[in-house]
């Protein structure tokens, strides 16, 4: 598949198939990880990978799948939750080649949480380039989260990635078109040399 299929591929599904995942797929798609960037290589994240049916549902229930028109959290035969370890960032950049002045640089913006949301895109992309459709969620009950599948406190939940093989209705035309008429415009988006 080439880069331009699998962008236009690109978008959140909420209908699986009950199809198991093949655990190879899923090894694949979850050695990302290795690729995924970090700014000072300071490899902050973090990726636990969830098959078990009574954990992705109770996964499920700390993201509040209740809110959504269908159990689509649940469904998925894979849950990929991505982490992040701020303390990772601190301590790459407190090493004598990162030092500025003898000190920490001063963050123009949290690279933890740019870089994890770098990482849910290279989750997605390696998703779609298997052949299957993803999803992702938030979750308000991380602290449930935590307590269910043991993650320490030292790692920030940033949210769950949902994989599996899309349903027949999982991109309806309707809906697409609907998005489609939402798009903005290119003009709105990018500018070149000066705004």
């Amino acid at each position: 598949m080439e880069f331009r299929e699998v962008l236009a591929a690109r978008r959140m599904v909420r209908r699986y198939r009950a199809d198991p995942v093949p655990p190879e797929v899923v090894e694949r798609i979850a050695r990302v990880v290795h690729r995924a960037p970090s700014a000072g290589f300071s490899q902050g994240h973090r990726l636990l990978v969830v098959t078990g049916p009574a954990a992705r549902a109770r996964i499920a229930e700390c993201a509040e799948e209740f809110r959504y028109e269908t159990a689509w959290i649940s469904a998925a035969p894979v849950h990929m939750v991505i982490g992040v370890r701020e303390d990772d960032y601190h301590d790459r950049y407190t090493r004598p080649d990162k030092l500025e002045d003898g000190r920490e640089m001063e963050w123009p913006a949290p690279y933890w949480w740019v870089d994890s949301g770098a990482f849910l895109m290279l989750v997605q992309l390696a998703a779609i380039d298997a052949g299957l459709a993803t999803g992702f969620a938030t979750v308000p009950r991380k602290d449930e989260l935590r307590a269910l599948v043991g993650i320490p406190d030292d790692v920030a939940v940033v949210g769950v990635v949902t994989l599996g093989y899309p349903a027949e209705d999982a991109v309806r035309p309707a809906d697409t078109a609907r998005l489609r008429s939402m798009r903005r415009p290119l003009d709105d988006l990018v500018r070149y040399e000066s705004w």
